[in-house]
Order: structure tokens, then C-alpha cells, then sequence
């Protein structure tokens, strides 16, 4: 298979994005016959969040072998939970070894797609050009547009700032006063690493995490040696892994449940361990159900904030100024850098490339009551359009790596509809508005709804148009074949 064009200079298939979602996609398509295909991606590389996210620790809090492909497996994993670079270097030897790189239009922006109803196509507008497809499989994903905080005056500091996804590695930290602002799942990786090595370490908490031990550590070289070896025995592991993973979506973890009681206690007694003080253990107990906020993995994280040069700040943040941050109480913290690890923008990121369907409609204009989606890969109104990751499918518990493969199963099964003479494969309206409908009567009793919190998973109107409600067993069961039933061909 090659990026070439047909005779008519139309893609059967434009991928866009070549991180996890995009690579899965373009290697399936090559498997199945499909084609002719191109990937176009805005970066210099491979690798997607795990090309861009930089900071210091950044890590994966999913196992490493389960991390991965399952195509595609690696036995060679130097941790249990694998460092960014080498989650980056194995997505960019998996395009290599599948012969990707021909295929990758590297620096390539999307900036809009218009369906032309009279050729049953997709043009694709770039910052190198139009580039016509048949169909359009969107792996953008969600956590590559940072999202920073409206507090006044956040322009006007005058040292070293930044966001986490866009790490100033050319900012000296060392010995300075540093400011971290947020402590979500970026902030746990970066505090260890600022702590020490900046002069002072100043974490403003909006709302403490839950926080299980993680427990990692380097693989023994043996082990490495026997999974290559014998690879029933890494397949083993992988499933071991997915099971344990698995088990509280099966149990109730996605609901307030039994489980979400013990599980709280579970954190609990890591977090009296970790930390004797009871006036700051006090700060860093959360107060609402586990699970309501994306729960985290650190051993490193409790220790860092016991240290004489850090300080954690519990009140609420009134301004930034020019040499630091004053708080509502009128106390001041006077820093040289200010760092942002408050989030990414997820359902602005995902309407950053205007999409336009039939008769004229935006995706802006569908998604104006929040995001929604069948499966959470197609929305009527817009054929022979896919999305990977898209509404109600991240999870918290597991692999989101499984979630991608069931999808792009799904959107073969539509591919292949299309490879067989039709010209488009819409998702029929009724299909949409049930699988919509059961979401959102499942969320009205999930723990993100139900559990005392206000996180990055609900839209404006409070609503979850992020997770999947249920078990990846759920999902894979709902959405990985394609039922024609669903959709409307032509």
C-alpha cells in the first residue's frame, strides 16, 4: 500500500494524527487491503501525547505491557510503567516496522473538511494544500491543547512560564523559586522532579487527588530474556494485567458503590503512611468520592511535599503579578518561574478543525448540546466520518489502548462497506439518539456525576461527554463490529 493517490487523486482513507489512534488505524487499513491511505500529522514526528508532552517525569500510569499494541508487543519494557521517551520510540518503531513513514505527511495541519455531497467525498483544506478522501478517520485525540486558567493578571508574570504539554526545556530552575499551579496528573509527575532541584517549590491545590501507591520499578533483565523467548509468557501478563485493571469496572467502580468505600479506605491508609503530619495530611484528603476525579499513581508525590523547600498552598489564588502569586487571604508568594499543569482542553481541542457534513452542517452546530456520538466514533449528518477516542469513550480504570483497537474495528467494518461499491456510510439518527440516551441514563448514577465533584470528564452543562460508563469487556461487546442496521448506505 502506498500514500499515492487513485486515478481520480482520491485517498480511500485520510488518517489524521500518528500517535496511538493514527498508527492502529493506518496499520489495519494496510492489513485489511484498504486503500490508498494518508496519514497527515501537524507534528515533526511520531508519537502524538507521548511526542509532546515532555515534562519532566512524564510517564504512562497504565502498565507498560499492557500499554501497547497487541499487534504489536514489546518485551523488552525497561519499567512497569513505561517513561514517556520510550512509549514515543516504541510507537515510532511500530510505524517503521509496518512501513508507516512513507505514508505520514509530517508538519501537516487539518484546518477544515467539507463534504461534497455531488462527489461523495471528503476535501480535506491544509496548510500544504486540499486533499481529497473518500472517507476521513480522525485520530486527533483530546490532550494536546492545554487548557490554562482565567486568573487575572496570568499574562502580566514576568519570569518563566508555561504549560506542562509545552515544557520550556531552555527555562534554568535550578535554584529558583518555582511555582506549580494545579495537581492533576501532570503535576504528581512533575513536583518529584522540580523538588530539590529548584531553590523553593511552591504548589498551589485547587482540589487534592486521590493518590494508590504505584509501585514501579525497573523489569529484571531475566524477565525481559523470557518474554522474549517465550512470548506465551508476555501474553499471560498482558492478560493478568487486564484483568486486575478490569475487575472494579466489572465490581462497580464506575458507580458509588461498596467498592468505592474500600477503595477509599485503601487511599486513605496510603496516604496516613506516607504522611505523619495530620495538619497536612488534613489538606491532601480529598473530599469527594474516589473515583470522581481521575484517581493517580505515585510513590514519589507524598514525600516530595514533606520536603523543607516545598510548600503547598491551599488558598485560593486572587491574582499573578509581575514577581509572583498574591492570594485572596493577601499573603504573596514572590517566584522566578510559573507552571501551568492544569489540564488540556477537550472538547475545545476537539472543535478546533471545522468539520462540515451534509447540507452545510458543523460539527460545532451538532455537538452546540454537548458532544455525542454512536459508539462514540460516527455522528449522523456527517458520512464516511470517523472519529477514534471520541465522545463517552475514554476510561479511567484501563488500557485506553484497548478501547482504540475495538474502535478501529468498528470503523474497518465500515471501510469495508464502502471498499464493497457504496459511496457513503452515515449513522442512521434513531441508532445515535438510543446509544445517546443509554450514556446518559447510565451517567445519572455514575460516580463522576454522583460523586461530590466538579472535573475536566463534564461539559458546560455538567454532563460526562467524556468517559465510557461501563467496562472495556462493555464497550468491546457494543461497538466492535458494525452493524450495518445502524447505518445508512448509499
Amino acid at each position: 500500500m502506498s500514500a499515492a493517490k487513485d486515478t481520480n487523486g482520491v485517498l480511500a482513507v485520510l488518517i489524521v494524527g500518528a500517535g496511538f489512534s493514527g498508527v492502529a488505524m493506518a496499520i489495519r487499513c494496510q492489513q485489511q487491503g484498504i486503500g490508498p491511505i494518508s496519514v497527515i500529522e501537524k507534528g515533526p514526528g511520531i508519537g502524538g501525547t507521548w511526542r509532546e508532552n515532555t515534562y519532566p517525569g512524564a510517564a504512562c500510569d497504565v502498565p507498560s505491557h499492557l500499554y501497547s499494541l497487541s499487534f504489536a508487543p514489546k518485551a523488552d519494557w525497561s519499567r512497569l510503567y513505561a517513561k514517556q521517551l520510550e512509549i514515543e520510540d516504541y510507537l515510532r518503531g511500530v510505524a517503521e516496522q509496518y512501513g508507516l513513514m512513507p505514508l505520514i505527511r509530517f508538519g501537516t495541519t487539518l484546518r477544515r473538511a467539507v463534504w461534497d455531497e455531488a462527489g461523495a467525498l471528503w476535501r480535506a483544506e491544509t496548510d500544504r494544500g486540499e486533499i481529497l478522501a473518500r472517507a476521513i478517520v480522525s485520530g486527533a485525540g483530546g490532550l494536546h491543547h492545554p487548557s490554562m486558567p482565567d486568573i487575572p493578571g496570568r499574562t502580566d508574570f514576568a519570569g518563566a512560564s508555561f504549560h506542562t504539554a509545552a515544557w520550556d526545556h531552555s527555562a534554568d530552575l535550578k535554584g529558583r523559586r518555582v511555582g506549580i499551579v494545579g495537581t492533576g496528573a501532570s503535576a504528581i509527575q512533575v513536583v518529584p522532579e522540580l523538588a530539590g532541584h529548584a531553590g523553593h517549590l511552591t504548589v498551589f491545590q485547587r482540589t487534592p487527588p486521590w493518590i494508590m501507591p504505584k509501585n514501579d520499578r525497573a523489569i529484571p533483565e531475566e524477565r525481559k530474556a523470557r518474554y522474549a523467548r517465550f512470548p506465551v509468557l508476555r501474553l499471560l501478563e498482558r492478560w493478568r494485567l487486564f484483568w486486575r485493571l478490569e475487575f472494579p469496572a466489572l465490581v462497580g467502580f464506575t458507580r458509588v458503590s461498596k467498592v468505592t468505600a474500600q477503595a477509599e479506605g485503601m487511599a486513605k491508609h496510603n496516604l496516613r503512611k506516607a504522611v505523619p503530619d495530620k495538619v497536612l495530611r488534613e489538606k491532601l484528603t480529598p473530599q469527594y468520592r474516589f473515583g470522581c476525579k481521575r484517581v493517580l499513581l505515585s510513590d514519589e508525590y507524598y514525600p516530595a511535599l514533606q520536603r523543607d523547600d516545598v510548600t503547598l498552598e491551599t488558598g485560593s489564588i486572587a491574582r499573578i503579578v509581575p514577581d509572583g502569586v498574591e492570594m485572596a487571604d493577601g499573603t504573596k508568594h514572590g517566584l522566578d518561574a510559573l507552571v501551568f499543569a492544569t489540564g488540556f482542553d477537550v472538547l475545545g481541542g476537539s472543535l478546533r478543525t471545522e468539520v462540515v457534513g451534509r447540507e452545510g452542517r458543523r460539527l460545532a452546530e451538532a455537538w452546540a448540546d454537548g458532544m455525542q456520538a454512536f459508539q462514540g466514533i460516527t455522528v449522523a449528518g456527517f458520512p464516511n466520518y470517523f472519529i477514534l477516542l471520541g465522545p463517552n469513550t475514554g476510561i479511567g480504570h484501563n488500557s485506553i489502548i484497548a478501547m482504540i483497537e475495538i474502535q478501529v474495528d468498528h470503523v474497518i467494518g465500515c471501510l469495508k462497506a464502502l471498499a464493497e461499491g457504496r459511496q457513503a456510510i452515515e449513522v442512521s439518527e434513531p441508532a445515535q439518539v438510543r446509544f445517546v440516551e443509554r450514556i446518559r441514563n447510565r451517567m445519572k448514577e455514575s460516580i463522576w456525576q454522583a460523586g461530590g465533584c466538579r472535573s475536566w470528564y463534564l461539559d458546560n452543562q455538567g454532563r460526562n461527554t467524556t468517559l465510557w460508563p461501563d467496562s472495556v469487556l462493555a464497550y468491546r461487546r457494543s461497538a466492535r463490529r458494525a452493524r450495518m442496521s445502524d447505518y445508512r448506505l448509499r
